[in-house]
């Protein structure tokens, strides 16, 4: 574990070096300017050359440098991107993402490091080459500059782990970032970068944007290649991940989906569909039938998040879109089976075995402690038949619905410090859609108010457990910290799930300001 502190406290001065150098050589570099544009323009610029991917990339290092010093986000440099730069020059041909500064996830495999997945376990494993991903995004030009910090096993979503420590949320420092993509939820929310790669197996792209106020999407489990990804978790039967995009608004995510979505990927790893981006269902302006809830009947939304639901709710209804009101079924039946035994239909052996020689971290302990226990592992019995009846009975009620995409809930705000660990299944909103292997988004659309910290001491939840009352601290002391809703549609449709999300980015934009 030390040794692992001191490289990356190396990384992280030979970053600083290479930032500072560059500043000395060109003293004239607008750092300010560069950090203002957003993706789309910033990849304009790059492509007509009126920006060089040199200003870019070491105004981000600069920018990054200073976040994590705040709130310990960074937990590796990745000094390739140096080389990689000047190879990029002498290229003919410019990839949609030429000279754009992206941040990796930590247990996302890039060549000549370590991928630690918070676990004493993985140290000292350098991985010999990028994970497809990373290869796909260097062949668009991309350079990947950084690696970020994850909550040790990444099943957890908050953000720490015995090795790098606790990241902490750039909006509010007594705030955790969400996770398990927590230290990219931090950097980009900080502004030290403008395009982030994460993982989601029930929640972690999706949490940590709604808690730092970011766009972030999970696609279907098998639209974006897996392949060189770092995980404790095997035997997930019922239960999908996926690595997806996280930025600061939806067309950056739109633009970084249709990079990915190539030919390279396609050739890389055979078995992802070759489906390319679907350009015309995303600009389409067609009017949307869009089921919604206010809450899924298993934990009782705080009340910005409802608030936040029904705001949206009107607005897309003014814009002439048709809202229908529509109810998963079973959900308490998905979180206790089909997700919580299905991510550990080994039973959590493996997971076990992985901490041989580690300390678990203590923001862990208590869901930790569940998973040793023999009874448990008794009654989990790999389920592989349940969640394809369950997506069955769900896609009916879609379809019965005529419905395009859904609007729901995704947890939020911000959780302070500690409760993460003691509130998995307040991760019933997003889980729901690994279950069901949806493609879903979350995007800001508000802040909290004074009205919604008031409401907050009257409430109560479904049951009046300890559950209950954990999420009630858990959300306190939140005023003016974003709110999120959450976008859904059936599978390999993120083309249409991005489409929705840009139309709610679009009119909560205008009332978002001023609340």
């Amino acid at each position: 574990m030390e040794e692992a502190r001191r490289t990356r406290d190396l990384a992280l001065q030979r970053m600083e070096k290479a930032a500072h150098r560059f500043k000395q050589e060109n003293p004239g570099t607008q750092a300010e300017h560069v950090l203002s544009l957003t993706m789309v323009e910033l990849a304009e610029k790059l492509k007509e050359g009126s920006l060089s991917p040199e200003s870019v990339l070491y105004s981000y290092m600069g920018k990054a440098l200073e976040v994590t010093q705040e709130v310990n986000c960074v937990v590796d440099f990745i000094h390739g991107c140096e080389d990689q730069l000047q190879k990029l020059k002498k290229q003919k041909e410019k990839g949609l993402l030429y000279g754009i500064p992206i941040s990796i996830k930590d247990h996302i495999n890039c060549k000549g490091h370590v991928s630690s997945a918070g676990m004493v376990k993985f140290l000292g494993q350098v991985k010999e080459e990028d994970s497809v991903i990373v290869q796909v995004l260097k062949s668009q030009g991309a350079v990947p500059f950084v690696k970020t910090n994850i909550p040790q096993t990444m099943i957890n979503y908050d953000c720490s782990n015995l090795i790098f420590g606790q990241t902490l949320n750039p909006l509010n420092h007594q705030k955790s970032p969400g996770g398990s993509s927590g230290g990219e939820g931090a950097l980009i929310a900080g502004g030290g970068s403008i395009l982030g790669i994460g993982s989601d197996v029930g929640g972690s792209i999706r949490l940590p944007s709604s808690f730092c106020g970011l766009c972030g999407l999970k696609p279907t489990g098998n639209r974006i290649s897996k392949l060189g990804v770092v995980s404790p978790i095997i035997g997930m039967k019922s239960v999908t991940g996926t690595l997806g995009p996280m930025a600061r608004d939806v067309d950056s995510l739109a633009l970084c989906m249709k990079a990915l979505l190539c030919e390279e990927m396609f050739r890389l790893d055979p078995t992802v569909p070759p489906l390319p981006f679907d350009e015309e269902v995303y600009t389409s302006s067609k009017p949307l039938r869009i089921g919604y809830y206010e809450g899924d009947g298993y934990f009782q939304p705080s009340p910005s998040m409802k608030r936040a639901i029904q705001q949206t709710r009107k607005l897309l209804q003014d814009a002439g879109h048709t809202l229908v009101p529509f109810a998963p079924p079973k959900i308490d039946y998905v979180v206790d089976e089909l997700f919580t035994r299905g991510i550990f239909s080994d039973g959590a052996a493996h997971l076990v075995d992985c901490f041989k020689g580690d300390i678990v971290d203590p923001n862990l302990k208590s869901q930790f402690n569940t998973y040793r226990l023999p009874t448990l592992v008794k009654r989990i019995l790999a389920i592989i038949l349940k969640p394809i009846v369950y997506c069955t009975e769900f896609i009916a009620k879609w379809r019965k619905l005529r419905l395009d995409v859904i609007l729901c809930p995704v947890l939020g705000p911000a959780f302070n410090h500690g409760y993460a660990g003691k509130l998995f299944a307040a991760t019933s909103y997003t889980n729901l859609y690994n279950v069901l292997n949806f493609p879903a988004g979350v995007v800001p659309v508000s802040t909290v108010t004074r009205a919604d910290e008031e409401e907050l001491k009257h409430y109560r939840g479904h049951y009046g457990d300890p559950w209950d009352k954990r999420l009630k601290e858990a959300v306190e002391g939140a005023v003016g910290l974003p709110v999120a809703v959450q976008c859904v549609a059936l599978p390999w449709q993120e083309e249409l799930c991005l489409r929705f999300m840009k139309e709610v980015e679009t009119l909560t934009h205008g009332t978002k300001r001023n609340v």
